[in-house]
């Protein structure tokens, strides 16, 4: 199983974390695309919300060798052709390695702040399905156009080409509609931690959408991306949990109860190499630890060389 970084904040840390990531030798590292980054009014001046796809032209330069790619971005906030020329620009200046992901949102929040439309999730699931046949043309090596619902593309040639292949990246929490786009149309299926059955189940939609899509379902990458929060023992994990919830202004229960309903992997090493290991048996190959662009180095290398073994 590979090891990937999802990270957010200001670009010098951010560039600091990347280029962290790259010396371990992990498979990549993705930041979101999010408008906001705490929906809480009296912090959120305090909580940088970057452009992720600036900042992402940014490591394409200050890095050399690990992927790049956002997790990610709401097709209400661009148009698929916006996203598309982005992630040519991005790809050749990386030197291939950066994959763009597309989802439908999900933050109301931050499309109320900024007045951006917010359609019903029925319409946003549509206009994503759109916006991924039109990127599929768009970046196909020989014009194809596209006439959707939302988003319509000429048959024209269009330049810069990308260096190779831009992998497209679908993630989201959905159970059947997100998993069914991915097979269909993704090379990576970014599916969040769910209970074993659930994971397993979205896994294999992603698969049987893949296959009945004319692709090679076992060419679909599996992903996952989650905090972690772990500790070498069950006493030093309770002292973790118990700081974080202090943090946070939480009891240790609240914190638990939040921690559930996300299905974050937790407690001693051991408890959370167990909880991917059963990830990785349903297809999960890569995880990305998702961070604040200055996290713990040191703690953090410890996590990893536990989980790996």
């Amino acid at each position: 199983m590979q090891f990937s970084l999802q990270v957010s904040g200001v670009y010098d840390d951010v560039l600091d974390a990347a280029r962290w990531a790259e010396e371990r030798g992990l498979a990549s590292v993705a930041l979101p695309d999010h408008y906001l980054m705490s929906l809480n009014p009296d912090q959120a001046a305090e909580v940088p919300a970057p452009d992720g796809f600036i900042q992402l032209a940014g490591l394409a330069r200050d890095t050399e060798r690990i992927g790049l790619s956002v997790i990610v971005s709401p097709i209400t906030f661009r148009h698929p052709a916006v996203l598309a020329k982005m992630a040519v620009t991005i790809d050749r200046m990386s030197g291939g390695r950066f994959a763009l992901g597309i989802g439908t949102g999900w933050l109301d929040k931050e499309h109320e702040v900024f007045g951006l439309p917010y359609p019903d999730m029925s319409t946003r699931f549509a206009m994503l399905e759109d916006a991924l046949a039109y990127v599929r043309a768009m970046l196909a090596e020989e014009p194809t156009g596209h006439t959707g619902e939302f988003f319509t593309l000429e048959p024209f040639g269009i330049s810069p080409r990308p260096i190779g292949p831009v992998p497209l990246i679908v993630g989201g929490t959905g159970r059947v509609k997100t998993p069914r786009l991915a097979g269909r149309y993704a090379d990576e299926y970014n599916a969040y931690p769910a209970p074993p059955d659930v994971f397993r189940s979205k896994v294999a939609t992603a698969r049987d959408a893949a296959a009945a899509a004319g692709r090679d379902p076992d060419e679909l990458l599996i992903s996952s991306s989650g905090g972690v929060l772990a500790a070498s023992t069950r006493a030093e994990y309770e002292d973790m949990l118990a700081a974080r919830a202090s943090e946070a202004d939480m009891t240790i229960d609240e914190l638990e109860a939040y921690f559930d309903h996300r299905q974050t992997p937790r407690g001693t090493y051991e408890q959370v190499a167990e909880i991917l290991a059963d990830m990785e048996a349903a297809g999960m190959r890569r995880f990305y630890l998702q961070l604040g662009a200055d996290f713990d180095r040191p703690r953090t290398a410890e996590l990893l060389d536990a989980l790996a073994g």
